[in-house]
């Protein structure tokens, strides 16, 4: 009887499309609340409020295992909605990886020099908003004027990829901006359908331990969660680390929220290539470089987008 009550368990988790958790970096986060485990982009259409904002936020230097044991709120954060364990920045050091994002290619860089070393051409997924029709902002904290491209510490310009793009270079000095303008447009309901929040060299535990980011990070996603694009439903804030520290095969955990997320732990194989794709899903725009041949992650995370 006993055998065939675990057979029947079994049966039932096949058909409904769910599995017993196998990932052992799954474990210390699904324990306790049991979220849904997905182990490939699903062929589900993906439910809920249409995704029309994405706003995302960079940690620096940190593997999946620190982020989620070293930053409380971030980890509260992962296990209220949804996270990625198989998520994987592009390389070493940190430039590639914002360029990787934010425009699907690193562009051969593989330094952290300034814009004035690699003056870059393309599109970003920044640019590709403004030529749609919508609405492109980074926000980046310690920045004393608009697309600031050296560096001033503890602004760091290898944080700011909008920066490096010539053709873009106008967009920039008009919608990257200090950090300020972040609450404004939090109240009036205006974050942009592409966005970026960068935290300074402290705030992003570049400089400071993760604890320090977590509290940084805990205060401006509280502030957006107060805000009417939260409330809306079609926003989602994306958290995520550009690298590791060379320890972990550049695993990094990566969290997506937003006001209708379903809890899920996402075992896909992502990259920041993904991340650039769920920026286009968005926006409906065509897929820049390496994203044209990433997995989903509005598949992954059953997110609905203009694309879906």
């Amino acid at each position: 009887m006993a055998l065939r009550g675990l057979t029947a368990l079994v049966l039932l988790a096949a058909l409904s499309g769910t599995a017993p958790e196998s990932a052992a970096d799954a474990r210390p986060l699904t324990r306790d609340l049991g979220v849904q485990v997905t182990h490939a982009a699903t062929h589900e259409e993906p439910g809920g409020v249409t995704i029309t904002k994405v706003v995302t936020i960079v940690v620096e230097n940190h593997s999946l295992e620190q982020m989620r044991t070293s930053m409380p709120y971030l980890h509260q954060l992962a296990t209220t909605y949804a996270y990625a364990v198989n998520y994987t920045a592009v390389r070493h050091p940190s430039l590639p990886n914002y360029l990787a994002i934010a425009s699907g290619s690193t562009h051969g860089v593989t330094d952290d020099g300034d814009p004035a070393a690699h003056p870059l051409r393309g599109a970003t997924v920044f640019d590709q908003a403004l030529d749609r029709g919508k609405t492109a902002t980074i926000y980046a904290d310690a920045m004393t004027t608009n697309c600031q491209m050296t560096p001033a510490y503890p602004y760091a310009v290898k944080h700011n990829p909008w920066a490096y793009f010539v053709a873009g270079r106008a967009s920039c000095r008009k919608h990257d901006v200090p950090l300020a303008r972040l609450q404004p447009d939090i109240e009036d309901g205006t974050l942009p359908n592409a966005g970026m929040i960068i935290p300074d060299l402290v705030h992003d535990a570049h400089d400071a331990d993760l604890g320090t980011a977590d509290a940084w990070i805990k205060s401006q996603v509280q502030r957006i969660q107060a805000g009417p694009d939260w409330e809306s439903g079609h926003l989602a804030i994306v958290i995520t680390a550009d690298e590791d520290d060379r320890t972990s095969g550049n695993k990094v955990l990566t969290v997506v929220a937003s006001r209708d997320q379903d809890r899920k732990v996402v075992t896909t194989a992502l990259t920041h290539y993904s991340l650039t794709r769920l920026y286009e899903s968005v926006l409906g725009v065509r897929y820049l470089g390496g994203a044209a041949r990433a997995p989903s992650m509005s598949a992954a995370f059953g997110i609905r987008t203009i694309a879906s």
